[in-house]
């Protein structure tokens, strides 16, 4: 059976760039940054506290994908599903992030289960920043 989620992919279009704003600006910790093959690269990160599940940063290759393989990947960029980070502060790393240059499609608003922010990554992959309220 299935036992537990370890790594899920958002397409990139430029390994670099998107390495840099993991780290940089979200704070995550890389994990793995590999060659392994002409233009092929195997990057992960996640958040310091949670190694055990990892973002693997992946740039659509034609080698690996094909050439029909990799344009359709390319066109996929942005598009991913909403992922959603927990903070112990939403509205703290609200204010932190947009100083970094993060764009917020929405802000800090109190909901039934917490505190809720959505923003973009650089390539507009939504993110839910939610810090809960505790379950009694």
């Amino acid at each position: 059976m299935l036992t537990r989620l370890t790594l899920f992919t958002v397409i990139v279009a430029d390994e670099d760039e998107a390495l840099a704003w993991y780290r940089d600006v979200l704070g995550f910790v890389v994990r793995d940054d590999q060659s392994f093959g002409p233009g092929m690269r195997w990057i992960t990160v996640s958040p310091a506290a949670q190694p055990d599940i990892r973002i693997v940063l992946q740039k659509p290759n034609p080698v690996m994908h094909g050439e029909d393989g990799a344009a359709a990947m390319m066109q996929r960029i942005g598009q991913g599903t909403t992922t959603v980070l927990e903070t112990n502060d939403c509205r703290g790393d609200y204010k932190l992030l947009t100083q970094r240059g993060v764009h917020f499609t929405d802000a800090p608003s109190e909901l039934p289960w917490g505190i809720s922010a959505v923003f973009q990554d650089l390539y507009g992959n939504p993110y839910n920043l939610l810090q809960p309220i505790p379950m009694a």
